[in-house]
């Protein structure tokens, strides 16, 4: 059992250890080495993939914000469901070419000049607001490592660089009421057993009073959001910069939160 506890932990190591790719550099289906499939690829095992799974999950449980544990469980767990996301990206004329393009999010690939220019209430404008008052950076989303399909890698890699856009749109801050909600919106979106496990799990870390207000109207309202909306991945949202968030809202069909949720946790 040790022996195998060493060589799950190895491709671990190696996760922690490597630096991350520049963010501006789209996942593509070249040689690498060692049979990887693109840049930061770790190539595991079925047996090694479940007890990653499992490791990352009970971490991930234990500190919802440990993002490497949630970033690996999302890897380990998800092929089939990212496979059903690229097929719908696929079928739709803007995920396509998203697919064909594979932007990326991240400060060096934004234009900070040019968001922060945009008038009040575009989505760019918008963006860079939330992502000033949470103090957040695009950069903070890890790169993909255990996916072992360069376009299914690239899916959840755009799932993750996307998901502070999700907040913006849906009117979330980044506490942990918030994020649960996020992750109800996407699970619905989505079907990532990973998002799944997080919106049932995550609210037992909430006040009474928080979880009350989550189940009877936060809970619902992004459930009935999530299965309005078409498949947010399809959304090229670096084109989009210049439309204002409400007639993109409407386009959706996302509605505004029944309620803030700053300050409740």
């Amino acid at each position: 059992m040790a022996t195998l506890l060493r060589g799950v932990l190895r491709p671990v190591r190696a996760f922690q250890g490597r630096p991350g790719p520049a963010a501006d550099v789209p996942l593509r289906a070249t040689s690498h080495g060692a049979g990887l499939l693109y840049p930061e690829h770790i190539r595991t095992s079925p047996l090694q993939k479940a007890l990653l799974a499992a490791g990352s999950a009970g971490m991930a449980l234990c500190d919802p914000y440990r993002h490497d544990m949630v970033a690996v469980l999302g890897e380990t767990t998800g092929r089939r469901t990212l496979k059903v996301l690229r097929d719908q990206m696929r079928r739709d004329p803007e995920g396509a070419q998203i697919l064909q393009e594979r932007p990326r999010i991240s400060l060096s690939t934004l234009d900070m000049g040019k968001l922060r220019s945009l008038p009040e209430g575009s989505l760019g404008c918008e963006y860079l607001r939330f992502l000033d008052v949470n103090r957040v950076s695009p950069d903070t989303r890890a790169p993909t490592r255990f996916v072992d399909d360069e376009e299914l890698a690239y899916v959840i890699q755009r799932y993750r660089e996307v998901h502070d856009m999700l907040h913006t749109l849906l009117g979330m801050p980044t506490n942990i009421l918030g994020e649960i909600v996020v992750k109800w919106f996407e699970a619905v979106q989505t079907g990532l057993p990973m998002c799944i496990l997080s919106a049932l799990f995550g609210p037992i870390r909430l006040s009474a009073q928080s979880l009350q207000v989550l189940v009877s109207e936060l809970i619902p309202w992004a459930v009935q959001n999530g299965r309005r909306a078409p498949c947010v991945l399809n959304l090229y949202y670096e084109r989009r910069w210049e439309q204002p968030l409400k007639a993109l809202r409407q386009e959706l069909g996302i509605t505004e939160p029944p309620m803030r949720v700053e300050g409740l946790d």
